[in-house]
């Protein structure tokens, strides 16, 4: 089997999905006897790139580079992962499940007129065959599938798949010539507004969240404190950003993001199916909130009842003098 692991890069560098896509595609090759993995980056001027996937257990990288792919598009992008896919004859491609990824993973689906299973929590091998487990009903369980066409494609949920290191190999770039027409050039990114120096709730590892309960914009800054402490990033329920509170690149849920930290820390939330869809993933879990009745303590791991308002400035302290300040 060969499997096409797909390594995102934004801005000429390698994003942490890369990595965690990279040792899912190894461990899966481990498990089915004569697989083999290559490795696939997209953009321009991205060929020394492919060095920092070789700690990651994969040796063979193609490389598909164009002038245009400096201007990001969902559509040229998937005719060249699609591209790259039939000219390594691969049986299987792996992509991250990210907010560009949920975008282009149909679509290379479609141009292989492959089975598509998306926001993958876990992979293995039965039988030779592929089986990926995801979330269903809201995240309210979990569903093993098998993708029955002969061409697999699996987009694997960020930060739920770790980026495992492996010593003894070097990775070798190679340019591979992928026809990507014209049109699909006709949309592009001409301008992306970011906040610079802020953390992607999306691929965060540790994430502060904040919701009604902080009764304005003006108190969020106790979240961003806290955030700030465990250098982590500011997250936010959907009823926060349609009141304009926080901007929608913050939103954690179903309609928002979809995140897997390491830590979760709900202030004010009082999880809305929605809101926990999004976040019931994370590794650990922590609520506070007045309500002891609030449904988010049904799936947080330490619960606080409480007001966020006495409670995040003691915590704010608290990892101040644990940090030396």
């Amino acid at each position: 089997m060969k499997i096409l692991a797909v390594l995102a890069q934004q801005e000429g560098q390698l994003r942490k999905t890369a990595f965690q896509t990279a040792t899912a595609a190894v461990q899966l090759a481990a498990q089915i006897p004569g697989s083999s993995v290559t490795g696939v980056i997209v953009g321009n001027n991205i060929a020394a790139l492919a060095a920092q996937v070789g700690a990651y257990g994969i040796a063979d990288v193609a490389i598909v580079e164009n002038p245009k792919f400096s201007r990001f598009s969902h559509a040229a992008y998937a005719a060249a992962i699609a591209g790259a896919a039939q000219k390594e004859n691969a049986d299987v491609v792996l992509m991250p499940a990210s907010s560009a990824g949920k975008d282009i993973a149909p679509r290379v689906a479609v141009r292989l007129q492959a089975g598509y299973a998306p926001d993958c929590v876990a992979l293995k091998a039965e039988g030779g065959e592929v089986i990926a487990t995801r979330p269903v009903y809201a995240g309210k369980a979990q569903t093993d599938v098998q993708v029955l066409t002969p061409k697999k494609v699996f987009s694997l949920r960020p930060n739920v798949f770790t980026a495992r290191t492996v010593d003894g190999v070097t990775a070798t770039a190679r340019p591979i010539d992928v026809d990507v027409p014209d049109e699909t050039f006709r949309a592009v990114v001409t301008e992306t507004m970011m906040n610079k120096g802020k953390l992607d709730v999306a691929e965060a590892d540790i994430i502060v969240s904040g919701g009604r309960g902080m009764k304005g914009p003006e108190h969020f800054h106790l979240v961003e404190e806290v955030a700030a402490e465990f250098n982590g990033a500011v997250g936010a329920s959907r009823a926060v950003v349609d009141a304009g509170w926080r901007p929608h690149s913050e939103q954690v849920g179903q309609t928002g993001k979809t995140v897997s930290p390491s830590l979760y820390i709900a202030c004010g939330i009082s999880g809305a199916v929605q809101h926990l869809a999004g976040m019931s993933s994370s590794k650990y879990i922590v609520a506070i909130n007045k309500d002891k009745d609030a449904p988010i303590f049904s799936v947080t791991d330490y619960g606080i009842v409480g007001d966020v308002f006495d409670i995040l400035p003691a915590l704010v302290q608290e990892l101040k003098h644990f940090h030396g300040k």
